[in-house]
Protein backbone atom coordinates (compact mmCIF):
# COMPACT_ATOMS: atom_id res chain seq x y z
CA UNK A 1 0.00 0.00 0.00
CA UNK A 2 1.14 3.19 -0.75
CA UNK A 3 0.83 6.13 2.00
CA UNK A 4 -2.77 7.57 1.12
CA UNK A 5 -4.25 3.51 1.00
CA UNK A 6 -2.41 2.87 4.19
CA UNK A 7 -3.65 6.07 6.07
CA UNK A 8 -7.32 5.33 4.86
CA UNK A 9 -7.06 1.47 5.81
CA UNK A 10 -5.65 2.56 9.22
CA UNK A 11 -8.60 4.85 9.81
CA UNK A 12 -11.12 2.38 9.01
CA UNK A 13 -9.82 -0.01 11.31
CA UNK A 14 -9.67 2.43 14.06
CA UNK A 15 -13.15 3.40 13.54
CA UNK A 16 -13.79 -0.25 14.05
CA UNK A 17 -12.13 -0.94 17.31
CA UNK A 18 -13.81 2.12 18.55
CA UNK A 19 -16.75 -0.21 19.25
CA UNK A 20 -14.86 -3.17 20.38
CA UNK A 21 -16.40 -5.34 23.15
CA UNK A 22 -14.07 -7.89 23.09
CA UNK A 23 -13.54 -7.92 26.81
CA UNK A 24 -14.85 -6.65 29.98
CA UNK A 25 -12.91 -3.64 29.79
CA UNK A 26 -14.95 -1.79 27.38
CA UNK A 27 -17.67 -1.72 29.89
CA UNK A 28 -15.42 1.01 32.24
CA UNK A 29 -13.78 2.63 29.82
CA UNK A 30 -14.25 6.50 28.39
CA UNK A 31 -12.95 5.51 25.39
CA UNK A 32 -10.88 3.17 22.74
CA UNK A 33 -7.08 4.94 22.76
CA UNK A 34 -6.28 3.21 19.16
CA UNK A 35 -2.94 4.90 18.80
CA UNK A 36 -1.41 8.06 17.21
CA UNK A 37 1.56 9.21 14.60
CA UNK A 38 2.23 8.81 10.96
CA UNK A 39 0.28 5.84 9.16
CA UNK A 40 3.96 5.36 7.62
CA UNK A 41 5.97 5.48 11.03
CA UNK A 42 9.33 3.30 10.38
CA UNK A 43 9.20 2.95 14.03
CA UNK A 44 6.52 1.97 16.62
CA UNK A 45 6.70 2.44 20.40
CA UNK A 46 4.56 -0.15 22.06
CA UNK A 47 3.42 0.52 25.70
CA UNK A 48 1.52 -1.57 27.83
CA UNK A 49 -2.09 0.28 28.50
CA UNK A 50 -3.70 3.73 28.88
CA UNK A 51 -4.16 5.37 32.25
CA UNK A 52 -6.13 7.83 33.26
CA UNK A 53 -5.47 10.91 30.75
CA UNK A 54 -5.43 8.76 28.16
CA UNK A 55 -8.56 6.96 28.58
CA UNK A 56 -10.35 10.71 28.71
CA UNK A 57 -8.07 12.54 26.09
CA UNK A 58 -7.91 9.36 23.70
CA UNK A 59 -4.49 9.27 22.47
CA UNK A 60 -1.55 7.70 24.02
CA UNK A 61 1.09 8.88 26.50
CA UNK A 62 0.09 12.19 27.03
CA UNK A 63 1.10 12.52 31.07
CA UNK A 64 4.03 12.96 32.41
CA UNK A 65 5.57 10.18 30.96
CA UNK A 66 4.12 11.19 27.69
CA UNK A 67 6.22 14.50 27.87
CA UNK A 68 9.40 12.96 28.57
CA UNK A 69 8.80 10.71 25.64
CA UNK A 70 8.41 14.01 23.28
CA UNK A 71 11.52 14.95 25.19
CA UNK A 72 13.72 11.59 24.24
CA UNK A 73 12.39 12.06 20.91
CA UNK A 74 13.34 15.61 19.92
CA UNK A 75 17.03 14.08 21.25
CA UNK A 76 17.40 12.36 18.16
CA UNK A 77 15.31 14.71 16.08
CA UNK A 78 12.28 12.72 15.75
CA UNK A 79 8.63 13.70 16.71
CA UNK A 80 5.28 12.08 17.39
CA UNK A 81 4.41 12.59 14.08
CA UNK A 82 7.14 10.67 12.59
CA UNK A 83 6.63 7.79 14.67
CA UNK A 84 3.91 5.65 15.54
CA UNK A 85 2.74 5.27 19.52
CA UNK A 86 0.28 2.46 20.66
CA UNK A 87 -0.27 0.48 23.86
CA UNK A 88 -0.69 -3.40 23.67
CA UNK A 89 -4.48 -3.04 25.50
CA UNK A 90 -6.49 -0.52 24.15
CA UNK A 91 -8.71 0.09 27.14
CA UNK A 92 -7.27 0.99 30.75
CA UNK A 93 -7.79 -1.72 33.26
CA UNK A 94 -9.29 -0.27 36.22
CA UNK A 95 -6.78 1.61 38.76
CA UNK A 96 -3.89 0.89 36.36
CA UNK A 97 -4.04 -2.35 37.40
CA UNK A 98 -1.79 -4.91 35.15
CA UNK A 99 -3.39 -6.48 32.18
CA UNK A 100 -5.16 -9.76 32.28
CA UNK A 101 -4.29 -12.86 30.15
CA UNK A 102 -8.15 -13.15 28.73
CA UNK A 103 -7.58 -9.42 27.61
CA UNK A 104 -4.63 -9.24 26.55
CA UNK A 105 -5.80 -12.15 23.98
CA UNK A 106 -8.56 -10.10 22.97
CA UNK A 107 -6.67 -6.90 22.01
CA UNK A 108 -3.11 -8.48 20.83
CA UNK A 109 -5.05 -9.19 17.52
CA UNK A 110 -5.63 -4.99 17.15
CA UNK A 111 -2.02 -4.48 18.37
CA UNK A 112 -0.83 -7.08 15.29
CA UNK A 113 -3.44 -5.58 12.60
CA UNK A 114 -1.79 -2.44 13.12
CA UNK A 115 1.70 -3.39 12.97
CA UNK A 116 0.49 -5.00 9.15
CA UNK A 117 -0.82 -1.91 8.11
CA UNK A 118 2.08 0.55 9.33
CA UNK A 119 4.31 -2.12 8.47
CA UNK A 120 7.16 -0.92 11.04
CA UNK A 121 10.84 -1.64 10.34
CA UNK A 122 11.78 -0.95 14.43
CA UNK A 123 9.35 -2.00 17.55
CA UNK A 124 10.28 -0.23 20.50
CA UNK A 125 8.75 -1.74 23.69
CA UNK A 126 8.54 0.37 26.45
CA UNK A 127 8.76 -1.28 29.85
CA UNK A 128 8.97 -4.49 31.03
CA UNK A 129 5.54 -5.57 29.85
CA UNK A 130 5.33 -5.18 26.60
CA UNK A 131 8.86 -6.06 26.27
CA UNK A 132 8.19 -9.41 27.58
CA UNK A 133 4.77 -10.09 25.78
CA UNK A 134 6.55 -9.26 22.46
CA UNK A 135 9.59 -11.04 22.96
CA UNK A 136 8.13 -13.89 23.68
CA UNK A 137 10.93 -14.30 26.50
CA UNK A 138 10.85 -13.98 30.11
CA UNK A 139 14.01 -11.88 30.73
CA UNK A 140 12.91 -8.57 32.31
CA UNK A 141 13.65 -4.96 30.92
CA UNK A 142 16.69 -4.74 33.25
CA UNK A 143 18.35 -8.01 31.35
CA UNK A 144 17.39 -7.02 27.69
CA UNK A 145 16.87 -3.29 27.00
CA UNK A 146 19.12 -1.67 24.65
CA UNK A 147 19.42 -5.14 23.36
CA UNK A 148 17.48 -5.63 19.59
CA UNK A 149 16.30 -9.20 18.46
CA UNK A 150 13.65 -9.91 15.61
CA UNK A 151 10.66 -11.75 16.31
CA UNK A 152 7.50 -12.21 14.77
CA UNK A 153 4.51 -10.07 15.22
CA UNK A 154 1.60 -11.54 14.05
CA UNK A 155 2.25 -11.82 9.90
CA UNK A 156 5.17 -9.43 9.64
CA UNK A 157 9.08 -9.71 11.16
CA UNK A 158 10.56 -7.08 12.51
CA UNK A 159 13.57 -5.68 14.68
CA UNK A 160 12.32 -5.31 18.46
CA UNK A 161 14.35 -2.92 20.69
CA UNK A 162 13.49 -3.31 24.60
CA UNK A 163 13.59 0.13 26.43
CA UNK A 164 12.47 1.14 29.84
CA UNK A 165 9.23 2.92 29.88
CA UNK A 166 9.68 6.95 29.86
CA UNK A 167 7.79 6.54 33.64
CA UNK A 168 10.86 4.82 34.89
CA UNK A 169 13.16 8.34 34.70
CA UNK A 170 10.23 9.66 36.92
CA UNK A 171 10.66 7.63 39.93
CA UNK A 172 14.03 7.02 39.31
CA UNK A 173 16.26 9.97 38.00
CA UNK A 174 19.47 8.46 37.56
CA UNK A 175 17.14 6.29 35.15
CA UNK A 176 17.26 9.31 32.68
CA UNK A 177 21.10 8.39 31.82
CA UNK A 178 19.77 5.03 30.54
CA UNK A 179 17.01 5.79 28.52
CA UNK A 180 18.83 9.07 26.67
CA UNK A 181 21.65 6.29 25.84
CA UNK A 182 19.36 3.53 24.56
CA UNK A 183 17.35 5.80 22.20
CA UNK A 184 20.34 7.40 21.23
CA UNK A 185 20.88 4.06 19.29
CA UNK A 186 18.04 3.98 17.74
CA UNK A 187 18.69 5.88 14.78
CA UNK A 188 21.51 3.59 13.29
CA UNK A 189 19.42 1.04 14.27
CA UNK A 190 16.19 2.59 11.98
CA UNK A 191 19.08 3.04 8.96
CA UNK A 192 19.62 -0.04 9.53
CA UNK A 193 16.42 -1.98 9.75
CA UNK A 194 14.76 0.33 6.33
CA UNK A 195 18.11 -1.03 4.31
CA UNK A 196 17.43 -4.25 5.05
CA UNK A 197 14.19 -3.97 3.97
CA UNK A 198 14.74 -1.84 0.94
CA UNK A 199 17.88 -5.02 -0.47
CA UNK A 200 14.71 -7.38 -0.18
CA UNK A 201 12.72 -5.45 -2.12
CA UNK A 202 15.22 -5.09 -4.78
CA UNK A 203 15.69 -8.75 -5.24
CA UNK A 204 13.72 -10.42 -7.63
CA UNK A 205 10.84 -12.07 -7.24
CA UNK A 206 10.53 -16.04 -8.02
CA UNK A 207 9.19 -16.82 -10.85
CA UNK A 208 4.98 -17.34 -10.24
CA UNK A 209 4.11 -21.09 -11.14
CA UNK A 210 1.19 -21.83 -12.97
CA UNK A 211 -0.58 -24.93 -11.60
CA UNK A 212 -1.88 -27.38 -13.81
CA UNK A 213 -5.04 -29.00 -14.08
CA UNK A 214 -4.13 -32.23 -11.94
CA UNK A 215 -2.78 -29.69 -9.39
CA UNK A 216 -5.62 -27.87 -9.20
CA UNK A 217 -7.87 -30.79 -8.97
CA UNK A 218 -6.16 -32.26 -5.63
CA UNK A 219 -6.66 -29.22 -3.88
CA UNK A 220 -2.56 -27.75 -3.99
CA UNK A 221 -3.53 -24.19 -5.36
Amino acid sequence: MDVVERAAALRDYAEQTASCTKCALSEGRTQVVFGSGSPDADLMFVGEAPGFHEDQQGVPFVGQAGKLLDKLLGGIRLTRADVFVVNVLKCRPPGNRDPQPEEIAACEPHLFRQIELIEPKLVATLGNFATKLLSGRPAGITRVHGQEQEVTLGVRTVHLYPIYHPAAALYTPSMLKVLEEDFARIPALLERAVGETSDVSEKPAPPVLEPDPESVQLGLF
